[in-house]
């Protein structure tokens, strides 16, 4: 069946060269972004799937915090940062954020704190080290991912220290890996548009670099669908994926949907179809051979459509989140969290076999308390 659909495809001589393993390139890229034929992709980007991950659909059990939404950047696609001063602005003490943990550590046993904020401009260095030093002797059995390659810039730069003396830094002090936010799309032509004070996408490559190089794996993320062109979202796929040969510390590569309620860009993007999500993932998962993983955030994708996308191309479900504001405040209609017994349910729904993991891939066998 799919030797026939590829024979009748219009990109079915990219297809056949990815399906026999070889490397894709950006013209290649774009054809398929051109390309209408979104089940012949995805049934290619499936079968690659399946060829690395099997069946299997990976989760985690997480609990997300965001310890400040007062951000300097105040970036046109972000509907959650506010400026120091704004009376609805926050940003948690140490023991607010313990206790934000410490409330579903009471029901259920997470492996893994996902924390990320907004680049506050006078908290110091020490804030941030304190805060992963008592998170880690509260919750020892813990993973700690947190702080993206922008607030590990933004830290440095408050400490005044180099890249890798922060990394350092922070790694002592219990950091496991970094999230993959911050990246947006590469292209200086988009980030002019969207994020025009963030650091160019050169630079947070080099902080993940210096990270891989430091034995501290993390995340790569593109967020689409605002004003970036097909061409700029393969480019920055290579990008990703020249680094990730470079280095070998990417764990996932995670399509971020653009949510414009809210934001600076609500009148100048445009609404991506369901079909254009999934082709985006197939895409993905073509382009970006050597991370081995493509994780759907249902969050900002929707509980039905990330169960679709499962199937093209996608392996990771995410997690059980428990507390999202950033895409929320955008106007996600997601739940900001999910049960397991929800998660495992909507990866067999989607004819997957759900797989529990730890933050860095490692199985957990079932019944592990």
């Amino acid at each position: 069946m799919i030797d026939l659909m590829i024979e009748k495809s219009d990109v079915g001589d990219i297809l056949r060269r990815a399906l026999d393993g070889e490397r894709l390139g950006v013209e290649d890229g774009v054809r398929l972004f051109e390309s209408n034929d979104v089940a012949a992709i995805g049934a290619v980007a499936n079968q690659i799937r399946t060829r690395i991950n099997g069946d299997r659909a990976y989760y985690v059990i997480n609990r997300h915090i965001n310890y400040t939404d007062i951000c300097q950047n105040r970036c046109r696609f972000c509907a959650f940062s506010r400026s120091e001063g704004d009376p609805n602005a926050y940003a948690m003490s140490i023991d607010e954020i313990i206790h934000r943990a410490q409330t579903q550590w009471q029901s259920i046993k997470f492996t893994e704190l996902h924390l990320v904020g907004g680049l506050h401009p006078t908290l110091p260095l020490s804030y941030y080290t304190d805060m992963l030093s008592a998170l880690n002797q509260r919750f020892p059995t813990v993973h700690i991912q947190a702080f993206t390659a922008v607030e590990i810039a933004h830290i440095a730069k408050i400490g005044g220290l180099s890249i890798k003396e922060t990394l350092i830094e922070l790694r002592d002090a219990g950091l496991g890996s970094i999230p993959g936010g911050g990246a947006e799309v590469f292209s200086p032509r988009v980030r002019s548009i969207v994020c025009p004070e963030k650091m160019l996408g050169e630079k947070w490559l080099d902080v993940m670099r210096q990270a891989h190089e430091l034995g501290i794996k993390s995340n790569s993320t593109m967020l689409y669908g605002h004003v970036e062109t097909y061409r700029e979202r393969v480019e920055h796929m290579v990008a990703l994926r020249k680094l990730q040969d470079e280095t070998g510390g990417f764990m996932t590569f995670i399509p971020l949907k653009f949510h414009a309620a809210n934001t600076d860009l609500s009148q100048l993007a445009s609404p991506i179809s369901s079909t254009e999500d999934l082709k985006l993932y197939s895409v993905s998962r073509l382009m970006v051979d050597n991370i081995e993983h493509v994780k759907v955030f249902w969050i900002m994708l929707g509980l039905k459509l990330a169960q679709v996308a499962l199937s093209f191309g996608a392996d990771d479900f995410d997690g059980t989140v428990v507390e999202e504001k950033i895409t929320h405040r955008a106007g996600a209609s997601t739940p900001q969290g999910l049960t397991v017994s929800d998660i495992k349910r909507l990866i067999e729904e989607s004819g997957h076999r759900p797989v529990e993991r730890d933050t860095v891939y490692n199985l957990i066998p079932a019944g592990t308390p």
